[in-house]
């Protein structure tokens, strides 16, 4: 969940349901693209992905965007116009606050890089950890954060410590600069200002499989 929300190229802020809709539309043209489709429909694109075709139309009229009578959209075009509302086609320079083994994972995890997120250092209190690097990513002591922050103009920090030194790590990161932290701690940190907080928490999306799968057992 995203607590302050996204703006569009506008004053206004983007209902939050569309912006987690607009990357399945993105991946789906992208496929399309891959195919070299030229064109699609509204109605396919809701077949697709399971969503009412009225709500397409709606979310990409927030982008200023419509199909064209009994032709759909261009492919390519939408595509492009997409990803870049959606900033993935922008280098966002970001800090693992934690680099253990989900934070190693997700250092390695070059796909993420395709979506304009570029890990470019971690920190970690354990001195095992810290000195070395993973996937060519250096991690530092916490105690470098300031000066890391401000010499490689990070402004996104992810959050993947332990949950009681989420909030600690949290203001830490807001402390040195940095306006955008993306949560994996199964904990609501609170921050002050302007700064964006994105949650994901693993557990949560468990409990509610877990949850799921019970009533159909």
């Amino acid at each position: 969940m995203i607590q302050k929300g996204t703006a569009t190229r506008g004053s206004d802020l983007l209902p939050e349901p569309t912006l987690r809709r607009l990357p399945w539309y993105l991946a789906y043209l992208s496929t399309l693209k891959n195919r070299h489709e030229a064109y699609i429909s509204t109605t396919r694109l809701a077949e697709a992905l399971s969503v009412d075709p009225s709500q397409i139309a709606k979310d990409l009229s927030f982008l200023g965007i419509r199909g064209k009578t009994r032709i759909g959209y261009e492919v390519t075009a939408l595509e492009n116009t997409l990803r870049d509302f959606l900033g993935f086609d922008r280098c966002h320079n970001a800090i693992m606050a934690g680099a253990g083994s989900l934070g190693a994972a997700l250092m390695a995890d070059s796909g993420l890089e395709h979506y304009g997120l570029n890990i470019v250092a971690g920190i970690d209190s354990n001195p095992a950890i810290a000195g070395r690097s993973i996937c060519g990513v250096p991690v530092y002591d916490p105690g470098q954060l300031d000066s890391l922050v401000k010499s490689l103009d990070i402004k996104i920090g992810i959050i993947a410590v332990p949950v009681e030194a989420a909030q600690e790590v949290a203001d830490a990161l807001v402390a040195a600069g940095v306006k955008a932290l993306w949560n994996f701690t199964p904990t609501r940190i609170r921050v002050s200002g302007e700064v964006v907080v994105a949650n994901t928490s693993i557990y949560s999306h468990l409990a509610v499989m877990y949850n799921r799968l019970a009533n159909i057992l």
